[in-house]
């Protein structure tokens, strides 16, 4: 399969799921060095893998449709994380949700509930909110992408890099359920996993 043909089949995978809805959402792989990005306005389930927009690593288009206008988020991804080949950002309704909470911790917006969060995603940091587009957000998301795979954006969305395509969508998914979970145990006493737990599961 092309990097083109995943960028198609991931997509509509995660809308089919309802992890995208409407046009929102955009996926983009590293092939060299230039990163081949989803379109603007085109739904993940209507990716057409001939018809697809290709930026420079400072976001400058260079050939295809013209990208989402997100694309710089991707590239600020990559050259803060030059190994990772994949970035997917998504508006998925309870990391959402979970952004727009009062009191979070900008740091690292959510307990370690489960083993798989602790290892897919690890400590995601909160950007504060900007409109869709605003590129005065791209040096906050430079400098969250160095040390983090995650990051989300205030009543916006998470984005999250991976080696891969199929890994960095395992960790946005990872986060949805987490957060899914977090709100639902909001007015419970919860026990996340300790600190001790969480440097075992990074070693494996």
């Amino acid at each position: 399969m092309t990097p083109h043909d995943e960028l198609a089949a991931r997509g509509a995978s995660l809308f089919r799921r309802g992890l995208a809805h409407g046009r929102t959402g955009n996926l983009s792989v590293r092939v060299g060095d230039e990163i081949v990005v989803t379109p603007s306005g085109v739904a993940l389930d209507e990716i057409d893998p001939g018809a697809l927009s290709t930026v420079a690593l400072d976001g400058t288009h260079l050939a295809g449709p013209a990208p989402s206008k997100e694309a710089f988020l991707h590239a600020a991804a990559y050259r803060a994380r030059p190994d990772d080949c994949a970035v997917v950002h998504l508006h998925s309704v309870h990391a959402v949700a979970v952004s727009c909470l009062p009191d979070l911790d900008p740091t690292d917006v959510l307990p370690p509930l489960t083993p798989y969060y602790a290892m897919r995603v690890g400590v995601m940091p909160l950007l504060p909110y900007h409109a869709p587009g605003d590129r005065t957000l791209e040096p906050l998301a430079e400098a969250a992408s160095t040390g983090h795979r995650c990051y989300l954006i205030a009543r916006h969305g998470p984005v999250v890099a991976g080696s891969d395509l199929a890994t960095a969508v395992d960790a946005a998914e990872e986060l949805e359920h987490s957060a899914r979970l977090h709100l639902m145990l909001r007015s419970e006493l919860v026990r996340p996993l300790d600190d001790a737990e969480v440097r075992r599961l990074r070693e494996l």
